[in-house]
């Protein structure tokens, strides 16, 4: 039964020709960085797919399974988006247990021939940008309502790169050091402001209406 066509799922398929015009030999890492976490997760599944109706391997992973837990983050000191943006995640760690043994292994674990496909938060940054092959950024409704504040949040930090006074952490001491929404919303805030992330991915989609996903191009002069 041949699968019902929708401007998403066109989309997904345009993609996946696109990256595999580039990369359809040997392994390949494609990041899908974003804000939103099930729109961010559900676009990679998706896009595993369209790789998967190609005939071409495919596996799937999260950043978030390296996250460090509050007790470790602890040791950065106490819970606010600073400390989530800088030490929220184990980076060492999934380049040592996923990405080299990915690109080493070849044919030993699976297909010479396969894409990892990862989502996650905070994947355009310095740490680990230099592993994709091919990166998208992920932007939804709320993103676009924000991003003309990335660069008012710049403002607010001081000469260590905390965050200034000016910045609300919206952390409850009764929570034990997790973070609040806000929290996640002014790390995001800062790791745009800092990263800029639309500069480094290879393509920006916009997920305003996840039923119509569009490429955003954008000037780089």
């Amino acid at each position: 039964m041949t699968p019902v066509s929708t401007p998403r799922t066109e989309f997904l398929s345009d993609l996946a020709t696109e990256i595999l015009s580039l990369y359809a030999r040997g392994r390949t890492i494609v990041a899908i960085d974003g804000t939103d976490p099930v729109a961010r997760s559900t676009f990679a599944d998706d896009l595993a797919a369209a790789f998967a109706e190609r005939g071409h391997a495919v596996s799937r992973a999260s950043l978030g399974d390296f996250r460090l837990s509050d007790q470790e983050q602890a040791a950065f000191g106490p819970a606010s988006p600073e400390r989530l943006f800088r030490h929220g995640y184990d980076y060492e760690l999934l380049r040592r247990a996923l990405l080299t043994p990915f690109r080493l292994a070849g044919a030993t674990t699976g297909p010479e021939d396969d894409t990892l496909i990862l989502d996650g938060e905070f994947l355009l940054r310095k740490e680990v940008r230099d592993g994709w092959s091919f990166s998208v950024l992920t932007e939804t409704e709320a993103d676009a309502a924000t991003t003309g504040a990335f660069i008012d949040l710049a403002a607010e930090l001081k000469p260590s790169g905390e965050l200034g006074d000016a910045a609300d952490t919206g952390t409850d001491p009764a929570l034990g050091g997790s973070p609040l929404p806000d929290d996640q919303a002014l790390a995001d805030r800062l790791y745009r402001a800092e990263v800029r992330p639309r500069s480094w991915a290879t393509a920006v989609v916009d997920l305003a209406n996840p039923a119509d996903p569009r490429r955003l191009f954008f000037d780089s002069c």
